[in-house]
């Protein structure tokens, strides 16, 4: 019988053979005990001592930079791409951070999402990567960006914000203006179970969350909280019954679905700390393809959240959650 020799086993499938296998009272090798403690955080912490002085010059800001709180549909944090600043080994580095920040079950998807919208560019080239202070030695946060995508890696660096800060994903899966279906669309799951709470509304609840145009797409303007609940489209969660609620509650799930426990967690936590029955949901007859009544344009906002699903002609959602 042929034997795989122990040396030309990678860390990760030598990790994933032995962690529930290392004979008691056999030492955990100090590589494998970092593996297994190893998160987006210290990853970040390993791409910052990697750095030389010109790499650092280009991607590194003080933590209280006004840049680190941007987000958009489109951009670079940083002219340069991953792949002009940073050598094999550290765009490698970068990657595992993506994946890292997204759950096992979305992340290769997800990232094949960024390298789909990156028109062939591909990850390294299309996108940007900035940090902010210093890790290990106080707050830092490394910011990833390129088109359709701003994640955060903050290690609760930012007190009180879900993600460490205001987020976007989006995905144009079939050309620029996508079809009633979205096909392909890696984040049109969460637009369908989003109609399943409007198509479960009595007629007087469908005309509460029912509006005509939803917000202007502005920047880091976007996801701009608003502090009087009267200034907040659509219906009250706590105007559903139990059944209904429940709907919404499969809602939530859907849309931190792609993100790692820990986000997801701390996400749901400011949402229920405010109170979900505090929360509005709307639908927007602007952007309606297909005119099918399928609300493409729809979104959960309270004085302490704002997650707005644009579907129309592609998805793009904004995400700003606070304590």
């Amino acid at each position: 019988m042929n034997m795989t020799p122990l040396a030309s086993l990678s860390r990760r499938s030598f990790l994933k053979s032995t962690s529930l296998a290392l004979p008691v009272g056999l030492a955990v090798p100090d590589w494998l005990r970092a593996e297994e403690k190893s998160t987006a955080e210290t990853k970040v912490a390993q791409l910052f001592k990697s750095l030389n002085d010109e790499q650092r010059k280009t991607i590194c800001f003080p933590f209280d930079h006004d840049l680190r709180s941007k987000v958009d549909n489109n951009w670079m944090i940083v002219k340069q791409s991953i792949g002009s600043v940073l050598d094999k080994n550290q765009q490698d580095l970068v990657k595992q951070i993506f994946m890292d920040l997204h759950s096992e079950e979305y992340a290769e998807k997800v990232l094949g999402q960024v390298v789909y919208d990156s028109d062939g560019e591909g990850f390294e080239a299309a996108c940007a990567v900035a940090i902010f202070g210093e890790p290990g030695t106080g707050k830092f946060e490394l910011v990833l960006t390129g088109r359709h995508c701003t994640r955060r890696c903050d290690g609760d660096s930012v007190e009180g914000a879900a993600f460490g800060g205001p987020i976007f994903y989006g995905h144009a899966a079939a050309g620029f203006t996508e079809g009633p279906d979205h096909k392909g669309n890696a984040y049109w799951y969460q637009a369908v179970q989003a109609n399943a709470v409007f198509q479960g509304l009595d007629g007087k609840q469908r005309e509460k969350a029912l509006c005509e145009k939803g917000r202007a797409e502005q920047g880091t303007d976007t996801v701009k909280l608003k502090d009087q609940p009267e200034q907040i489209d659509g219906l009250l969660v706590s105007e559903l019954s139990k059944d209904q609620q429940g709907l919404v509650d499969k809602v939530l799930a859907d849309l931190l679905a792609p993100f790692r426990k820990k986000d997801a967690e701390e996400a749901m936590k400011l949402i229920k700390g405010h109170g979900i029955d505090k929360l509005r949901m709307a639908f927007y007859k602007q952007g309606d393809i297909g005119d099918d009544k399928v609300w493409d344009v729809w979104q959960l906002e309270s004085p302490n959240m704002v997650w707005h699903f644009r579907g129309s002609p592609h998805v793009h959602c904004w995400v700003n959650i606070r304590q």
